[in-house]
């Protein structure tokens, strides 16, 4: 089976239930690390994810993945939380992390630049503002974003 597929699969079987345990699921990935498959779940919820959080949604998830048997062979398991540097991919995303410094790629240049390191402003349905060092102003749509995540601050 595909990546994707497995990716896609993941999603519509695990993610309802993740949800109903109050957690957000942020992404899911299936790749191979040291030769071995690797599904991988990146949950978050309001004040951060702790080790119990990833056991608990782990369990669940183990099981609803085993009756579902989508993943050909073997594959580790694994669910975490997205991190400090957490990527943004849904108008949510960005709602919750307004005025955080965050790292923005477009796929096209916006007033000149395709890579914008600032502040998220005014986020809504269809894009957000981000606010540079320089106190320059730019908007960007979210069909624009190619990869965005949040820059840890120290």
């Amino acid at each position: 089976m595909a990546k994707e597929k497995v990716v896609d699969a993941a999603r519509r079987v695990a993610g309802p239930v993740i949800e109903e345990l109050g957690y957000e699921l942020v992404d899911v990935k299936f790749v191979t690390e040291a030769g071995r498959w690797h599904l991988m779940f990146f949950i978050d919820k309001e004040g951060g994810v702790g080790l119990n959080d990833c056991e608990k949604v782990s369990r669940e998830v183990d099981t609803l993945i085993e009756v579902e048997d989508f993943i050909p062979g073997h594959y580790v398991l694994e669910v975490s939380s997205p991190g400090l540097d957490r990527p943004l991919f849904s108008p949510r995303d960005y709602v919750r992390s307004e005025g955080r410094l965050a790292k923005v790629k477009t796929r096209e240049a916006v007033d000149g630049q395709k890579v914008f390191l600032g502040r998220i402003d005014a986020p809504d349905d269809t894009g957000f503002g981000i606010i540079t060092a320089d106190g320059k102003a730019y908007r960007i749509e979210y069909a624009q974003v190619v990869d965005a995540h949040l820059e840890v601050e120290f």
